[in-house]
């Protein structure tokens, strides 16, 4: 068991009613158990909480007339990682995937499988099938792309990091998805707190399909899947944003800490 604080200070100059989405707390899960947690606004308005789906994802739901709005969210968590032998772990053949994870094969607004199938069959379509060849993906990710702050925006998809060979931790996650998601392994978006992550932030993680379970990976390599506490899922990270907004509401600081 692994004793993590996470939570994160988010603020926003508010200049019209909006409402606000918030995908920051952590979820509820088996692996993940949560004690203490504390949403604080400023100044303190009315706000709703919701479970979303079946894997635990709580979310917050605020609407702010204008003005300067601060929020802080501070949880403390719990983590019992999963031990496991990698080389007994194998891919699931299609006509055996569970209903509910065959979604997660399809392509989505930021990982193009389709478009990447030839290239993914070209250069792991050989190797021996499970655990080890989508840590063979990460590996290929992570000596062929370099991590750089601010090198991507929010129209940057899978193909477009393939290309430029640059990106930060969703671009990582999506080429790994995409590259997955080409060779029939399914594979999904998680967003959440990385511990020993500099500079600290949220971080996005992908998970793929081997067996009969999901296994978490991190094409990075900056911080320990061990010392993941996951936020939200989804089929790439437009699922998993921390904040959703409609109205008019300008980001000004943001901070984010797991120890």
């Amino acid at each position: 068991m692994t004793h993590i604080q996470i939570g994160c200070n988010l603020s926003y100059t508010v200049t019209q009613t909006t409402s606000f989405l918030f995908n920051i707390a952590a979820a509820r899960t088996l692996q993940q158990t949560i004690g203490e947690e504390t949403l604080q606004l400023n100044p303190a308005i009315h706000f709703e909480t919701f479970t979303l789906g079946t894997e635990g994802i709580q979310v917050y739901r605020i609407v702010a007339e204008p003005c300067e709005l601060q929020l802080q969210y501070h949880a403390q968590v719990e983590l019992y990682p999963d031990r496991y032998d990698t080389a007994e772990i194998i891919e699931t053949d299609f006509q055996h995937l569970p209903y509910e994870v065959l979604p997660y094969l399809n392509p989505s607004r930021y990982c193009e499988s389709d478009r990447l199938a030839h290239f993914a069959t070209r250069l792991f379509g050989n190797i021996p099938h499970g655990y080890s060849r989508v840590t063979e993906i990460c590996d290929w990710i992570n000596a062929n792309l370099d991590y750089q702050a601010g090198s991507s925006g929010e129209s940057t998809s899978a193909c477009d990091v393939l290309i430029q060979r640059v990106g930060v931790c969703r671009d990582y996650a999506h080429l790994a998805i995409a590259l997955c998601r080409a060779l029939c392994i399914p594979a999904r978006y998680i967003s959440g707190y990385a511990l020993g992550l500099q500079p600290p932030d949220f971080h996005g993680f992908f998970e793929a399909y081997l067996g009969s379970r999901w296994y978490l990976f991190d094409a990075t390599r900056m911080a320990p899947v061990e010392g993941f506490v996951r936020i939200g899922i989804g089929r790439d990270a437009a699922d998993a944003s921390f904040a959703t907004i409609i109205g008019t509401a300008a980001l000004t600081t943001m901070s984010v800490w797991a120890q």
